[in-house]
């Protein structure tokens, strides 16, 4: 329903898909620490983690295009920016609470030691405009 010229029950499914797409985030993360890094070591287990993690939220808004039925291309990019903005919000804060300083959360977005989270980062962006194109909306 438009109110204000903000189609609300849109952001609702989409703020809701970026719930599944943190649940998926943290599950990766623990995965990749419990069983990744033990056995490939911490470089390789966050390479093959951000590999596996990309492939995840593609995954996630392929299933989800048609629930959430945006089909045009602003629409589509205004919808993985909005999921950035989510991300990146929630990292800091989180980070901020568990008490890690602005340094700390800043190493998290570069690629030392096989870290993939920026590429994460932006397949989180482009991932709607995928999905439609994987689906053959035009």
């Amino acid at each position: 329903m438009m109110v204000g010229g903000v189609d609300w029950a849109l952001l609702g499914r989409a703020v809701a898909v970026w719930a599944v797409l943190l649940v998926v985030a943290v599950a990766s993360g623990g995965v990749r620490e419990l069983v990744l890094a033990p056995r490939l070591g911490a470089a390789l287990a966050l390479t093959v983690g951000g590999l596996w993690l990309c492939f995840a939220v593609v995954a996630v808004a392929y299933g989800a295009a048609p629930w959430l039925g945006v089909r045009e291309g602003r629409g589509l990019l205004l919808l993985g920016l909005g999921w950035l903005g989510l991300t990146l919000a929630f990292e800091t804060i989180f980070g901020l609470v568990r008490g890690q300083t602005l340094a700390e959360l800043g190493a998290a977005y570069s690629f030392r030691g096989g870290n993939l989270w920026p590429v994460v980062l932006v397949v989180i962006v482009f991932a709607p405009c995928l999905a439609a194109w994987m689906r053959g909306w035009r």
